[in-house]
């Protein structure tokens, strides 16, 4: 397939990544359409989903405190941000291929009707389409480490702590503070509280205050960490052998474009590992193209891998529609009034996947 088709495509692909199922619909020969019946082939795009995990580092204030009053010299020093990649998951899907449209010519009276995808692209003969690929829905998750907001603690402390012009007066008042937190924490889980709470939700609330005081406290201490994860999703179409930078992972402002020399290049890297063929008969000849056929694609295939500082993580050889060939099949076999075929086609690779005799074909209930 040429070049400037399969940019053409990318283009399409880029803005059409689907979110979810596209919807289907069946086109029968009539007048209105003068018995023709117009598809597209695809190009194979992917959708190359990444999770990556956002750990932001805040150093308390008094970690130099920590080994005297918290018993460990395990803190955050300075402030930073970390961006990690966690995961990698490629889905193919089709593009329609603007290089690719065909018309199936029929005559008056023919029961034939194909299924196609909503942008045109052929999914089935004489049956009816099934999904045309569905992309998974990803959910965030939820964020670890406590939520406290910039010296927090300071909502927890009184005049005294706050007129203190020491360091370290300041650290062992704040460390007295939090000794009286965890002890009213303990004697409100054991009952043994002077003033104790009506209920239990009553209870439940007054512990998740203390436990958030502790906390504010202790981060004044240790420093605190929070990690988030955050799905990103492109669209990528390969075309030949070789690698590019499908974008780049910065510590400061996290995914940021190919172009944005300020993170790490993530690469996709394609392995061309077959191309596809024309079918050839007996004789080992390649076979002709039926006149009018129904055009359908012999993919190729590739390895697809997503990988960046010499790490891989995601590596998976595919069909792909654009490394193939199109050939077709007679168009008789499903305009026969006694016996007519159905087939069904790859929405994301166009390839021939099932055919048959129309008393066969799968139920679609």
């Amino acid at each position: 397939m040429k070049t400037t088709a399969i940019l053409a495509a990318m283009l399409l692909a880029a803005s059409a990544l689907p979110a979810q199922a596209q919807q289907t619909k069946i086109l029968t020969a009539d007048k209105h359409n003068e018995y023709g019946l117009i598809y597209s082939l695809p190009v194979t795009a992917f959708s190359i989903e990444v999770t990556a995990v956002r750990e932001v580092r805040k150093a308390g204030p008094y970690f130099q405190y920590a080994k005297k009053y918290m018993g460990t010299d395990k803190v955050v020093k300075d402030d930073a941000e970390i961006w990690t990649i966690e995961s990698v998951k490629v889905r193919p899907y089709g593009a329609p291929d603007p290089a690719s449209r065909y018309l199936m010519q029929l005559k008056s009276g023919a029961t034939t009707f194909i299924g196609v995808a909503e942008d045109g692209m052929l999914l089935s003969i004489n049956c009816n389409p099934r999904d045309a690929g569905e992309a998974e829905a990803s959910v965030p998750a939820p964020a670890e480490g406590e939520r406290l907001a910039d010296r927090e603690y300071l909502q927890y402390v009184d005049e005294d702590f706050i007129a203190s012009q020491s360091t370290a007066k300041q650290a062992q008042m704040l460390a007295e503070n939090l000794m009286e937190i965890r002890e009213a924490k303990i004697a409100l889980t054991r009952g043994t509280a002077e003033t104790m709470p009506s209920d239990g939700k009553q209870l439940e609330l007054m512990l998740n205050s203390l436990r958030h005081q502790e906390a504010a406290m202790t981060a004044a201490f240790l420093g605190n960490i929070t990690r988030e994860r955050v799905v990103k999703t492109y669209s990528y179409v390969p075309s030949e052998d070789g690698r590019e930078v499908l974008f780049r992972m910065s510590d400061f402002a996290g995914f940021v474009a190919a172009d944005d020399y300020s993170g790490e290049p993530v690469y996709v890297g394609v392995k061309v590992t077959d191309r596809g063929e024309l079918p050839v008969d007996s004789k080992g000849e390649a076979k002709k193209m039926p006149k009018d056929a129904v055009a359908y694609c012999v993919p190729g295939a590739a390895v697809i891998s997503v990988s960046s500082k010499g790490k891989e993580y995601f590596s998976k050889e595919f069909e792909i529609a654009q490394l193939g060939v199109v050939f077709g099949l007679n168009p008789e076999l499903f305009s026969d009034k006694k016996s007519p075929s159905y087939a069904v086609f790859d929405p994301s690779t166009g390839a021939l996947k099932e055919i048959g005799a129309v008393k066969d074909a799968p139920s679609q209930e």
